[in-house]
Order: structure tokens, then sequence, then C-alpha cells
């Protein structure tokens, strides 16, 4: 019996700059964190020339998108200020871009101010955690800058997010979020969004796999699907391990999120995610 959600119909491609990044064979999102203090890979890129050399790996391992991020978003991380987070932000921006031209570059941001500065210095995608919750003006900026969004299920904020976990049905309310969201971005005229369901985020463990086993849900939101699933407690706790010894329970996660339909894989380790799409592919 053919899955009851592929009769939505999914927009599977998305305009950057002009050119059409085509999403029906997934792509590879490499996260490139600028902060201190990162659950992972905190101060491994925290200025332009780690950052340039992270870039360069990722894009000779065929990262599709590169996705910056400046302000930690790990459960009880330290609350920066915007000026902060733009100093640590666009000078990284402006060495890829001159270094790379070619990379497509995402702003992983919760705040509209730093999302109009970092387009205007030359990004082409926002990625919100908090989808327009923590900074009423994201939805109208976006809108007016005219890049794709990528709207993130989170409650609370990531210094109080671990106490709200308290869910009836959490893929049903996960999906009515974001049909209310999608909504109102559309009426502002925003055309090309991505959902992520927030792994980790507001979610116990158990929460987060239960996501994950029911994500093809998510197609009926019309949009494309990313599956932030990288190193993250979820996979590390199961396993009784830590995050840098977690590569091989995140490729056994990043696998059964291509099987549901994810579009996009945000990852730490990008050939281990293409590699991971190569064979999967060979069976899709």
């Amino acid at each position: 019996m053919a899955d009851k959600n592929t009769v939505f119909q999914q927009k599977l491609s998305l305009n950057i700059r002009g050119n059409m990044m085509d999403l029906s064979k997934p792509k590879v999102m490499g996260i490139l964190n600028l902060t201190p203090d990162s659950f992972y890979d905190g101060g491994r890129n925290n200025n332009p020339t780690k950052a340039l050399k992270k870039a360069e790996e990722f894009l000779s391992e065929s990262a599709d998108i590169l996705d910056l991020g400046a302000y930690s978003s790990r459960p009880g991380a330290e609350h920066i200020s915007e000026k902060e987070e733009l100093e640590r932000l666009i000078p990284v921006i402006s060495a890829i871009i001159r270094e790379f031209p070619q990379a497509v570059l995402s702003i992983d941001t919760f705040r509209s101010a730093v999302a109009k500065a970092a387009v205007n210095v030359g990004a082409h995608i926002i990625n919100d955690i908090s989808a327009g919750e923590l900074d009423k003006e994201m939805f109208g900026t976006v809108a007016s800058l005219g890049v794709p969004y990528i709207l993130m299920h989170m409650k609370g904020t990531p210094q109080t997010m671990t106490s709200q976990t308290d869910y009836h049905d959490i893929t049903t309310e996960v999906c009515r979020y974001f049909a209310s969201k999608i909504a109102e971005l559309k009426e502002l005229g925003v055309k090309d969004m991505i959902v992520d369901p927030g792994f980790g985020f507001a979610k116990t463990p158990d929460q987060s796999y239960e996501l994950l086993k029911n994500l093809s849900h998510l197609k009926i939101t019309g949009q494309p699907v990313l599956a932030g699933l990288s190193r993250k407690s979820m996979i590390y706790k199961t396993l009784g391990t830590d995050s840098d010894n977690a590569l091989n329970g995140t490729i056994a996660a990043n696998t059964i999120a291509l099987m549901k339909g994810a579009n996009i894989l945000r990852v730490h380790d990008v050939r281990a995610a293409r590699e991971a799409i190569t064979i999967f592919q060979k069976v899709s």
C-alpha cells in the first residue's frame, strides 16, 4: 500500500538567488558553528581562519549547503547579545564568499536583524530554530529578503526548552504547528520554506524517536523536510557514549530519516552523510 502521505504535493526545489536547488535527491548541509560552546564542535571553528578551513573541507566533501551559526542553541547555552552574534558571524560570511563564491550559505539565527545583515553580505538561506517565536519581526524580514526560510519546531528558548516537553500527541502537534506557521508565511509572500521537526529541542529522546519514526507525516506540510540528528544526545545517550563517539549512531539515524523522506541532512560529518545518501539511493 502506498504511504498515505504521498498524496500531498511536496515542493522539492529552492530558489537560491535565482538558481534552483533540486531537492528530489537528498542534500547535505554541513554545520559550521562559530561559537565557543556548541555541544560537539564548540571552539573548533570560531575564527575566520578556522572557519575557512572547515568550509573548504566540507565543500571538498560535496556539501550542498554550509550552515553558519554564531549563537549556541544547545540546552542551557549562554545568551549572547545581537552585537556579539554579528561580530562572530559577518566576517566569516564575507571570508567564505570571497574564497568560495559558489558556496550556498545558510545562517542559523532567530534574530531578524542578524538575518538581514547576513543576507546583505551574501548569505542565501535563513535557518530559525524558533520559527519566528523569538523575534516577531523575523517573518516580515524573511518575506522582504526573498530568501528560503527553515522553520524549526521548538518550545521555549535554548535556556528553558528542557522543561517544556509536555505533549499529548507530538507528531500531530508538530504538524499542526507547521501548518499554522506556513499559512502565515504564505500570506506574507514567502515562497521557499523547509520544515525541521527540531529533534532534541523541547523533546525527550523518546519523543524525538517518535518524530523520527513518523517523519514522513511532515510531507503533509507540502514543504521539504530537514533532519538535524547529528551526534545529538538522543543518539549518544541511547548508545551509552558521548557526542565524540556518536558517528555510527548518527549514520543509522540519518539513514532512517532518508527512508522516511528527509530532503536535507544537517550534519557535522559531511562525507559520512554523503556516503549514506549514496547507499540509500541504490535502493530507493
